[in-house]
């Protein structure tokens, strides 16, 4: 094993830890309650719903692009049609999720995302490691990916739920990501647009920790969570974009 991949393997054995060191963690009931719950045209928490549709218009590009864009490997496609698949579940799921919201409707609107974050880390691992590796990982991934939401459900209906396992796998790519960017050489150009995901992936997450703080700010126009989602699509749009316009680099 190189040094690269073990620092890859300890950051995953730290992540695991790190989740099992702490108590259970049930789903807070207050995180429904979002700042913006206006009724518009017989909508309700108009603005939460509505806002999914670029997560749609990001997907549908993304499948558009994927049907054109150039691969060094055949395998490499694959991880990348189900960000696009998952991008487009993500505005129905969330949408859904946003009308209603509660821990019943919650379990769709994590499905899709969490088939994107596994994917993600599917495509990295491919790209930048063994692209033979990515492609024989992704399954496996996606199968953790909705393990962990199962996992929070059913301990949900019981009583006793759990966001451990779901908090894992949404947060050791977002880790792993940049460690990969940063030892592992590009096998694509235009690799900046990783970047420009994981940056505006993370100004979604600032977002909607500022939900109640932004709609305040704006005088009630637009809270934190709606502009968390427009923020996060146009991350899914930007690697979209990316692999639009990147090349194969050649093999020396």
């Amino acid at each position: 094993m190189s040094w690269r991949i073990a620092i890859l393997v300890v950051l995953a054995i730290g992540a695991v830890f790190a989740a099992l060191s702490v108590a259970p963690v049930a789903q807070n009931p207050a995180y429904h309650a979002f700042a913006d719950r206006r009724t518009l045209l017989g909508i309700p928490n108009f603005w939460n719903v509505v806002s999914n549709v670029p997560f749609l218009l990001a997907g549908l590009y993304g499948l558009y692009v994927w049907r054109g864009a150039q691969w060094r490997e055949s395998v490499d496609r694959w991880p990348w049609l189900i960000l696009a698949v998952a991008s487009c579940g993500i505005a129905f799921g969330s949408g859904y999720y946003h009308a209603w919201p509660d821990n019943r409707t919650l379990f769709w609107d994590r499905l899709p995302m969490t088939l994107g974050f596994m994917s993600i880390l599917a495509a990295m691992i491919g790209e930048r490691i063994h692209a033979r590796a990515g492609f024989l990982l992704l399954l496996p991934f996606l199968v953790l990916g909705l393990l962990s939401i199962e996992v929070w459900r059913r301990g949900e209906l019981t009583g006793v739920g759990d966001l451990r396992f779901y908090g894992l796998v949404q947060f050791y790519p977002m880790l792993a990501l940049p460690v990969i960017l940063l030892l592992f050489p590009a096998r694509y150009t235009h690799g900046r647009g990783l970047w420009t995901m994981g940056a505006l992936y993370l100004l979604a997450k600032l977002l909607e920790l500022a939900d109640v703080r932004v709609f305040r700010i704006t005088q009630g126009m637009m809270s934190g969570h709606t502009l968390k989602h427009i923020v996060a699509a146009l991350s899914l749009l930007a690697v979209f974009e990316m692999l639009h316009h990147r090349r194969p680099i050649p093999r020396l």
